[in-house]
């Protein structure tokens, strides 16, 4: 795993550094102290790791982070900073964890963990979408003068609504009977998670995750659809991204 580590201060990269190294699964450790070289060396080196300060010379960290958000595949982000009230704009930012000054080395490596556990859950999604492509049928949906057959990775989500279903994809809706349990066993399980009593979404359109009312989240999938997740899905979709 490639780490780049963002601060103006040499002494606390220096002491990241050393720190992140006790890790096994570390291979490389790259040094920027701006916004401007941090860009640079992920373009370049297209790091898995970084830790971003927020208080940089002249500059924030949410500057970097906000071009992260651009990327189509962003390092694994852990705001490294000495204050802890930016955590709610961190987590806006698609910030993945939060690492306060002075560094704990036990807190350091279970970020660590986190992140190689979201990686390896990433690449389990990449062979398993491959699979799903290469083996799961098209579902045929009942329309009203015909049935659309339609292949699972065409799928963004699925919604119930007074006993009718609504299937989106990326630019349409069908309505058909049935339940959402029905089709929910016609769905390959890898591909598609269920974040309310009313909603089963495709995980491989996920474009982002945000705080929501009283303890829930709301997820956006990457064609603009908000999908709600309710309390008792909240930690199986954590879980199933690796977050906290």
């Amino acid at each position: 795993m490639h780490v780049l580590i963002v601060d103006d201060e040499p002494l606390a990269r220096e002491e990241l550094h050393y720190l992140i190294s006790q890790h096994p699964a570390i291979t490389t450790i790259t040094e920027a102290d701006s916004v401007e070289t941090a860009l640079n060396a992920i373009m370049d080196q297209k790091p898995d790791l970084l830790f971003l300060d927020i208080q940089l010379s002249g500059e924030s960290g949410f500057d970097l982070a906000n071009k992260l958000i651009k990327l189509k595949q962003p390092p694994y982000l852990v705001f490294a900073t000495a204050y802890d009230d930016y955590a709610l704009k961190a987590f806006q930012v698609n910030a993945n964890d939060y690492l306060l000054k002075p560094f704990e080395e036990s807190k350091v490596l279970k970020v660590i963990e986190k992140a190689l556990n979201q990686q390896n859950n990433q690449n389990n999604q990449t062979d398993n979408k491959t699979q799903a492509n290469n083996v799961v049928e098209a579902i045929p949906i009942q329309g009203e003068d015909r049935i659309y057959l339609l292949h699972p990775q065409e799928i963004y989500l699925v919604s119930v609504d007074d006993k009718e279903l609504t299937v989106h994809t990326n630019s349409d809706t069908y309505q058909t009977p049935g339940t959402l349990s029905g089709i929910e066993k016609k769905l390959p399980q890898q591909l598609f998670l269920k974040t309310h009593r009313s909603y089963i979404l495709n995980v491989t359109k996920v474009q982002e995750i945000q705080p929501w009312f009283n303890h829930t989240l709301q997820v956006t999938l990457d064609n603009g659809l908000k999908v709600p997740v309710s309390r008792s899905y909240v930690k199986t979709l954590k879980e199933y991204f690796g977050l906290n």
